[in-house]
């Protein structure tokens, strides 16, 4: 029992470093953005650099599709985390240095440090879950969990440093105390403005804690592939002292393909992995995951403020909390209640979507969304924000368990399509926030809503 929970303590902590520098980063941007030239534009800068950063999982997929066995997934594993503390590190160092390019000052260091974090969180998505599959599968469970970790930890250490406190203040307030705060036109109104409240601690001191976690992550790594008590729980009880990757090229020959071909089939169809299910359903699978993925990810994060400040500060922060509290609670109760009906995965994808649908009707009516000035409206988006992260949370880990019977290829093609996904979702989003000003930003103290 010891041996299982040592095993389950580290996959936790091995899966909390998969996203943990990019979660961090988006969440600490209410404290970057008054400091840096880019402004409000950042966050669509870094939508674009966090999808320019898939060519890292494109090229782990492509190694494993052309060359199968010759990249050690454990080396990459091992690079990645000691490539992402050192990003981590920098960033701490660096992020509010400016260089001037073409006359015009440039965040340039951060921007190039955050496609290094984005490479290294991308290229976790297709190399931290098939590692994985050298454990017994209960084991997955406990990584998505400490994968949902990942947002939520450091939102909590967002929530202790102050980011985002606001109080509404007249706009003749700011003007008396810093003139500068306020545009022309809000020179000559006494509408109400949020006034944000200085943090508890500076953005340096967060980003040498997102490099710590960072560390934690890669001594779990470590342990998990030297500790002797977690050599016991591998599938087949491999050697702790045996390297993983080499135990699986040598054992390949024992493991089914990801697709057989026709010619080692009887089947009329081809099959995928264990012969469990026809192509249509694998089909059916990755698609409902890109679907998933393309909401979770990129897509309705991408319109969170519009959908939510309009409701008022407090109601943003507790829909970004208790999003990033749904993620683990689904993994936590999927290591309980383990399901792999596809009808199953069908219906919640639906429920899901339907909510997502409503997120996205209150991001499109910003600034004055339904009950905006009625508490119902504040607890129905924040209700709705749980639940959609909740039931396609619980969803991704029904398509990972699937995968998992299907053995290590199907989870690489998993963590690429993770990555597909959440491109298709920000390449859908960039051009109706950013280019077409489709949603319109909304008002936290609720002027002109009335």
């Amino acid at each position: 029992m010891a041996t299982s929970i040592l095993t389950h303590v580290l996959a936790g902590l091995f899966g909390m470093g998969s996203w943990v520098t990019i979660c961090g980063l988006w969440v600490e941007l209410p404290l970057i953005v008054p400091q840096v030239p880019e402004g409000w534009y950042l966050p669509s800068y870094i939508s674009i650099i966090v999808q320019l950063a898939n060519i890292g999982p494109l090229f782990v997929t492509l190694m494993h599709r052309f060359r199968p066995g010759t990249l050690n997934e454990t080396a990459v594993i091992y690079f990645i985390v000691g490539f992402g503390i050192l990003a981590s590190l920098l960033l701490a160092f660096f992020w509010s240095e400016t260089v001037v390019v073409q006359g015009v000052e440039r965040s340039v260091p951060l921007l190039l440090l955050i496609f290094f974090i984005s490479l290294v969180d991308c290229t976790s998505s297709v190399t931290f879950l098939p590692f994985m599959t050298q454990l017994k599968a209960e084991y997955l469970m406990t990584y998505y969990v400490g994968e949902g970790l990942s947002g939520l930890v450091p939102a909590l250490v967002a929530l202790v440093q102050g980011v985002g406190v606001m109080e509404c203040v007249n706009a003749s307030q700011i003007l008396r105390s810093n003139e500068t705060h306020l545009n022309g036109s809000e020179r000559d109104t006494t509408y109400l403005v949020p006034h944000y409240q200085p943090a508890n601690f500076s953005v340096e001191a967060y980003f040498f804690i997102l490099a710590a976690m960072m560390v934690v992550c890669l001594v779990a790594f470590l342990l998990l592939n030297y500790h002797p008590a977690v050599a016991q729980e591998r599938p087949n009880n491999i050697n702790g002292n045996e390297d993983p990757i080499s135990h699986w090229k040598n054992k390949k020959s024992e493991q089914k393909p990801m697709m057989r071909s026709k010619k080692a089939s009887q089947k009329p169809k081809r099959t995928f992995g264990t012969g469990t299910h026809t192509w249509i359903q694998v089909i059916y699978i990755y698609i409902m995951l890109a679907w998933v993925t393309a909401l979770t990810n990129t897509g309705l994060p991408s319109v969170q403020s519009y959908s939510c400040l309009p409701y008022g500060d407090q109601a943003y922060h507790w829909s970004a909390t208790m999003a990033n509290i749904a993620n683990p609670i689904a993994c936590f109760i999927s290591m309980f209640y383990t399901q792999r009906s596809l009808l199953l995965m069908g219906v919640l994808t639906s429920i899901g979507s339907l909510i997502g649908f409503y997120i996205m009707g209150m991001a499109v009516l910003s600034p004055c969304p339904l009950l905006v000035n009625d508490t119902s409206g504040a607890i129905i988006i924040v209700l709705a924000w749980f639940f959609f992260i909740f039931i396609l949370s619980y969803v991704k880990v029904i398509v990972a368990v699937i995968l998992r019977d299907e053995g290590h290829g199907a989870l690489v093609w998993c963590g690429a399509v993770v990555q597909l996904g959440s491109m298709l979702g920000a390449v859908t989003m960039f051009p109706l926030v950013n280019i077409y000003d489709f949603f319109t930003s909304g008002d936290p103290c609720n002027t002109f809503c009335l």
